[in-house]
């Protein structure tokens, strides 16, 4: 499996940028697809959005509505998720995860890494 280290959360207020950045442990990386995911308090994980890895295709939760960006830098193994005009309810614990499939996926069950999470928390 390939190690993720997710990092970039903190506290923000309303209205506010973060960038996550999610960084793998080995060059295999550039071949699976990555998604990133969060977990309110008391709610079930969500699919936030999704790149492929050979193609620059993404996909995104309709929650997103434009303020979210999925990006990645192949020659360094990472992926980032910025996120803009940041909401209370982006509060949460958000997850990069990778899969086998090469394209993009929502379906957490189809990844088989996963970070430790970083975690976001914005104030009103």
């Amino acid at each position: 499996q390939v190690q993720l280290v997710e990092s970039g959360g903190g506290m923000v207020q309303a209205g506010g940028s973060l960038r996550l950045s999610c960084a793998a442990s080995e060059r295999t990386f550039r071949d699976k697809a990555i998604g990133w995911f969060r977990q309110a308090p008391g709610k079930e994980r969500e699919f936030v959005a999704a790149i492929s890895w050979s193609r620059d295709d993404t996909n995104y939760a309709d929650f997103v509505k434009g303020r979210f960006a999925i990006s990645k830098d192949n020659a360094k193994n990472m992926v980032y998720l910025q996120i803009d005009r940041m909401k209370p309810e982006d509060t949460g614990v958000y997850y990069c995860a990778a899969t086998e499939l090469l394209l993009w996926t929502t379906f957490d069950h189809e990844y088989n890494s996963w970070g430790q999470g970083t975690q976001v928390t914005v104030s009103s």
